[in-house]
């Protein structure tokens, strides 16, 4: 099956029908760009709630507090590296992977209630099946997938870069550099979609052209 009539099996993603109500367009920079390249939580997802919510719920178990600025400061980060910057933060010993296997299992219990950011969106449907597409991620491979698949969106991308991968995370350029030789792309012929500030960084690190997606309150008009 050809990425075209895939798409059309696929149908159409969970939050397409409104998607332009209270939209704020994304101006994209000029080029004949050859991929795109995105980051998934709070550029393709609006996760950043949910997980935020699962972070604070799991947290509480060992008194460990996270203030929600310092959690979109941190956006890019692996959730180990999180994980082991609060345990340094706040002279704490929980267990790190014991903390990331129950943050994730309580945003999988949210993901009923996840969309996608409509004004990326429409980027992807209109270019899907012209460029090929990778996802670049500080999360788990998991949660990626999880998120992606809750969209019907997983198909859309031809390879995903995710915590793991790659051993320098956002903003050194590695994951994205990945990405692009992964799709035979060079690095100047790829578009960055990406909400933090760490993954811009990374982005013009690696020599790529980017677009800033704005947060869910900016988007929301709040």
């Amino acid at each position: 099956m050809n990425r075209a009539a895939a798409r059309s099996a696929c149908g159409p993603s969970k939050t397409t029908q409104g998607k332009r109500r209270n939209q704020v367009k994304l101006k994209l920079p000029d080029g004949a760009f050859r991929a795109y390249l995105f980051d998934c939580d709070g550029t393709i997802a609006d996760s950043m709630p949910l997980h935020y919510l699962a972070w604070r719920k799991v947290l509480a178990k060992w008194n460990c507090t996270f203030d929600e600025r310092l959690f979109y400061a941190w956006g890019g980060t692996p959730t180990s590296e999180i994980v082991s910057l609060l345990n340094h933060r706040q002279g704490l010993k929980m267990p790190v992977e014991g903390v990331i296997s129950l943050k994730e299992a309580l945003y999988f219990e949210l993901l009923p209630q996840l969309k996608a950011v409509p004004e990326v969106l429409e980027h992807i449907e209109a270019q899907h099946g012209r460029i090929p597409f990778a996802v670049v991620s500080g999360g788990t491979r998991e949660s990626v997938t999880a998120s992606l698949g809750s969209l019907k969106l997983l198909d859309r991308f031809e390879t995903l870069v995710c915590a793991g991968d790659y051993s320098k995370s956002k903003p050194d350029p590695e994951a994205f550099l990945l990405a692009a030789a992964r799709l035979s792309v060079a690095p100047s012929a790829c578009l960055v979609f990406e909400d933090t500030d760490l993954g811009i960084q990374a982005a013009t690190a690696a020599g790529m052209a980017s677009v800033k997606v704005p947060p869910p309150w900016e988007r929301n008009g709040g």
